[in-house]
């Protein structure tokens, strides 16, 4: 089955994007014959390890693990020295975006970009995450393990599967309920939307715990309730009912918000993979990612997600070693033919939204 006729939405890049090689999803390509298809992603890996970058880096991570610890020691201090007082909004704010880079760090660890060895990453991931975040560590794991083997596949990507939101046509026209209104204005509210993100990974996390799948369900569990005691209880010892209520709305809505503004650039306005589809790894990886552009600035606040095409290509490669390996991937796209996507954040966003839009026409047609 070619290429070109087994995706759906296939992506048309608009003025603020750049998309290299725009053959036909990367038909065209640079040897002759499926029996050479296999080996396009070992001769890339080649490249990359002859690059040196799938090395791990402890130093880097030493000091944006610390730098990421200090930051949530001051937003603790911070709060303890404020007492009972409206500006501890400030310190929810600023605990939000500390809150997003302890999720990039989980993320980090659970890709074993950290540690070569799974059980170090997974100490550290159920610290991070668990006890620091309040998400289970093990939940996580699998559902992202889900979305890297099937990036944007319809009925394989939890990431795309429907829920409030919908992510395809044949999604819209089999909605019911609540998502039924909100497909028709899905563009319009997936940024207020995102401000539940927080509460929805502490929910779904405790759901999991009863999960057949999760391995350590009384462990997670115990450092879950762990997490919430200190957090409710810090927050309604030291302030009164009503900004510890305040205090939570904003810390939990801005970590969701920024949570989603990381997370749905990626992917979001690329082609949706249906079932049947047959791709190697190195296209399916490619052809439904896209790498935001930016300057350093872009990959602090990203995590090194913004080399979204890299990652997905290597996940336990560590995030100083990405921006050199999309060099070298663009080029050998380009050697393949294959379409490369890269876009500016907002440029990304405007395209989430605009794909957002398209695919929740079929409900507000049923409407009129």
């Amino acid at each position: 089955m070619a290429n070109s006729t087994v995706l759906t939405g296939t992506h048309s890049p608009g003025g603020d994007e750049k998309q290299t090689n725009p053959q036909r999803n990367g038909t065209k390509r640079g040897r002759a014959g499926n029996s050479a298809r296999g080996s396009d992603f070992s001769e890339l890996s080649r490249r990359m390890s002859e690059a040196g970058l799938l090395r791990r880096r402890p130093l880097y991570y030493t000091v944006r693990f610390t730098a990421v610890g200090l930051a949530l020691a001051g937003s603790v201090a911070a709060f303890l020295v404020l007492g009972d007082s409206w500006s501890q909004l400030f310190v929810a704010a600023a605990l939000a975006v500390v809150f997003g880079q302890l999720g990039l760090a989980a993320h980090d660890l659970a890709h074993r970009q950290v540690f070569s060895r799974r059980r170090p990453g997974e100490i550290g991931g159920l610290v991070v995450a668990d006890v620091l975040l309040g998400m289970s560590y093990g939940w996580w794991m699998n559902k992202h393990t889900r979305h890297h083997a099937n990036p944007n596949h319809e009925n394989k990507d939890p990431d795309v599967a429907p829920d409030i939101i919908v992510w395809s046509r044949r999604q819209a026209r089999q909605a019911k309920g609540p998502a039924r209104f909100i497909g028709k204005h899905q563009a319009a509210l997936f940024f207020p939307l995102l401000t539940l993100e927080g509460l929805n990974l502490s929910v779904s996390s405790f759901k999991a715990l009863r999960s057949p799948s999760m391995k350590r369900p009384v462990l997670e569990g115990t450092l879950l309730l762990a997490h919430f005691a200190v957090y409710f209880g810090g927050l309604f010892t030291l302030l009164s009912p009503g900004k510890a209520l305040a205090f939570i709305a904003v810390h939990q809505g801005l970590f969701g918000l920024y949570l989603g503004s990381v997370f749905a650039p990626n992917h979001k306005g690329m082609p949706m993979i249906e079932e049947g589809t047959e791709l190697d790894f190195l296209r399916r990886q490619v052809l439904t990612s896209r790498n935001v552009d930016g300057g350093v600035l872009t990959d602090v606040f990203m995590g090194g997600l913004n080399y979204q095409i890299e990652h997905h290509l290597f996940p336990s490669m560590p995030t100083p070693a990405l921006a050199k390996a999309q060099v070298i991937t663009e080029r050998y796209c380009a050697e393949l033919g294959i379409p490369y996507c890269r876009s500016g954040l907002v440029a990304s966003h405007r395209t989430a939204l605009r794909h957002l839009r398209q695919v929740g026409e079929p409900l507000r047609a049923a409407g009129r």
